[in-house]
């Protein structure tokens, strides 16, 4: 069915453009490259990435998960990048989704422990969501996460999502149903 109003995202324009390498705040967020797979395995051997994220992965998944990014990219599903800092993979984000038509996508990230508790989050966080909006054209990016992980919570508020409130019952996670908040920033927003 035809839609009435024109796509929010042109269609093509995140393929037409090379992914970029953003930097905040000591944080340099690139591309994922097929070596990184090994720290994604050691990621998710995380009680709290596994717990959040509800999956684990050996090295073939990895590598896999890994390289599919610059597929979602090219075919404009999704984007992600690694964190880096100090030279090394401290973490993920990504746009787990584009809705051209409503110029819409939803964020996930996960960090390292030894880089919690630094800003790391929020820093990249901020710059994907800023990107996302000024170069890609968004117009929302949606966060959610368990009601029982507040740490999600502050990243999320510090970075200028606004709480807009709790989906019921909505992720089933591996001790049962979790409630999740949803948080959103628009274009225009201040964060």
């Amino acid at each position: 069915m035809p839609r009435l109003t024109t796509p929010a995202i042109t269609p093509g324009t995140q393929r037409d453009l090379t992914q970029p390498v953003l930097d905040a705040d000591g944080l340099r967020l690139r591309p994922w490259h097929v070596d990184d797979a090994a720290v994604v395995v050691t990621a998710y051997e995380d009680s709290d990435i596994r717990r959040w994220h509800t999956r684990s992965m050996n090295l073939d998944e990895a590598t896999a998960w890994v390289t599919s990014w610059a597929g979602r990219w090219h075919g404009e599903t999704g984007a992600g990048w690694a964190l880096v800092r100090d030279g090394a993979v401290v973490g993920q984000i990504s746009l787990r989704s584009l809705d051209h038509g409503d110029g819409r996508s939803d964020i996930s990230y996960w960090v390292l422990p030894q880089a919690r508790g630094r800003g790391t989050a929020t820093a990249a966080l901020t710059a994907v969501s800023t990107w996302a909006f000024e170069t890609l054209g968004l117009h929302r990016i949606e966060v959610d996460h368990s009601v029982d992980n507040p740490a999600s919570c502050r990243v999320a508020t510090r970075a200028g999502f606004r709480l807009e409130g709790t989906k019921r019952g909505d992720a089933l996670h591996a001790d049962g149903w979790h409630d999740m908040h949803l948080h959103a920033r628009v274009a225009g927003d201040v964060s």
